[in-house]
This record gives structure tokens, C-alpha cells and sequence, in this order.
């Protein structure tokens, strides 16, 4: 029997930069065309939160004030989180959520920031910011586009989300961008990148209904908004490099 996919998201009155909330919205509505229910638990606190009743984690971005205070609060639950990671539940953590997953992240100044530890990865922040439009092409989701604007520079040894063929991703060197491990996703990716990119979308509700025992409907969905949306970015940098 279907139940609700529960999704936990995380400061969200802290972490909602460039619309990061969207991201929430473009799963309910994907999972209301197959027909699956979606119930939204907004995290302020993680204080008397249990990680396992979640289904699908999502932590957007914020600034490096905000993301510090919302990390500093999930230390309460860094060992629960690590283990739900590792026992393959769904997570979309965008830009400073993406970063302090990490070992630590180092400000443009040096000070060292203690990051989670939930991957052995770490952020070097610069003065200078990669800002702009940016084209992913995936192994696993295809065509990705989304904007980033970032100070970061993650540098890690994990799978990405793929190639860069405009833009920067996780830094300025290695042209790739975000994170994959199990069924975490991390990325710089703003934008939000969910509604542009339903390939993703799915891939989080679908990781999420095999997990708990639960059938992913294999409904044939009308995507043309989403991939029109998609080439706009994709023509718009096409220009751009003319």
C-alpha cells in the first residue's frame, strides 16, 4: 500500500537562495501527475527530528552567515544523515548546502570553516565569484542546465553529475560539476534546477519509491515546458560563444 513520500527540508527561512524553494515545488507537482502523494516537513531546527522518517532530503543555499548557522544546527543529526546517505536515501543539496557536506570550507580571508563530514571533500572560496549560465551533459540525466554563482571551489575525487560544456561547476580547473554518491546529489545549481531539469526530479522520486517498497508509476508525462525552458539556457549560451 502507498503512503505519503515524506520530504524533509532543511532551513528552509535560512537556505532559499535564487528561488532554491522551487525546487520543492517542481517535486510535489511532478508527484502529483503520477499520482503519488507528497507530504513537506520544513526543518528550522533539527532539534527531536528523526533523519529516518524522512524519504527525501533537500537542503538549498544560502550565505555563508546563513549556511554556517543551518550547519551548525544539523550537527545534531551529521550521524543520522551520514548513515541515511549511506543506506541510499535521495538528497538534493544545493551550493552551501552542497559545501558543508564536506570536511571544511576555507573563506576567502582563511578562516577555516568545520563542515559536516559527510563525504571527504572540502571548499576553497575566493573574491572572485563564477557566475552565470551553465550546460551539463550527463551520463545518468543528459542535458543539464541551470545558473550558478559561487565564490567555492569544491574540489573531491567522487562522481559528478557530469561534464561541464558551458560554465564552471565545481570549480575553475577541472570543468565538472556537483556531486553523486549513492543517491545523494550536490550542485551549484541554482536557478531552481529542478523545474528545468525533470529528469532529475524524477530520479529523486523514483530512488525514493524503491527504497521504502513502493512502485514509481510509469506515466508518460508532457515535458515540452521543461525542455523548452532548458533550451533557452542551452541557445542563449550558443549566442553568447558566437
Amino acid at each position: 500500500m502507498n503512503r505519503p513520500i515524506e520530504i524533509f527540508h532543511f532551513m528552509p527561512d535560512k537556505l532559499n537562495l535564487y528561488g532554491d524553494i522551487g525546487n520543492i515545488i517542481a517535486l510535489k507537482q511532478r508527484a502529483k501527475w503520477r499520482g503519488l502523494e507528497v507530504k513537506v516537513t520544513d526543518v528550522n531546527t533539527t532539534q527531536g527530528i528523526k533523519i529516518s522518517d524522512a524519504d527525501i532530503l533537500f537542503i538549498g543555499g544560502g550565505s555563508d552567515r546563513e549556511q554556517k548557522i543551518a550547519t551548525d544546527d544539523l550537527f545534531r543529526v551529521k550521524d543520522d544523515f551520514k548513515a541515511a546517505i549511506e543506506d541510499g536515501m535521495p538528497a538534493l543539496t544545493i551550493c552551501g548546502g552542497y559545501q558543508f557536506l564536506g570536511e571544511k570550507y576555507v573563506t576567502p580571508d582563511g578562516n577555516e570553516l568545520k563542515g559536516l563530514h559527510i563525504l571527504d571533500f572540502y571548499t576553497e572560496s575566493k573574491k572572485d565569484r563564477l557566475t552565470g549560465n551553465i550546460v551539463i551533459e550527463s551520463e545518468t540525466f543528459g542535458q543539464i542546465v541551470g545558473f550558478e554563482n559561487h565564490g567555492g571551489r569544491t574540489y573531491h575525487d567522487y562522481n559528478t553529475l557530469g561534464r561541464v560544456v558551458s560554465g564552471y561547476g565545481n570549480n575553475d580547473t577541472d570543468k565538472k560539476e556537483g556531486i553523486h554518491y549513492k543517491n545523494l546529489l550536490g550542485t551549484y545549481l541554482h536557478g531552481p534546477i529542478l523545474p528545468k531539469n525533470h529528469e532529475i526530479t524524477d530520479y529523486l522520486l523514483k530512488q525514493a519509491c524503491e527504497r521504502i517498497g513502493m512502485d514509481f508509476p510509469d506515466v508518460q508525462l508532457d515535458n515540452r515546458v521543461e525542455e523548452a525552458a532548458k533550451q533557452v539556457i542551452v541557445k542563449r549560451l550558443m549566442e553568447e560563444k558566437k
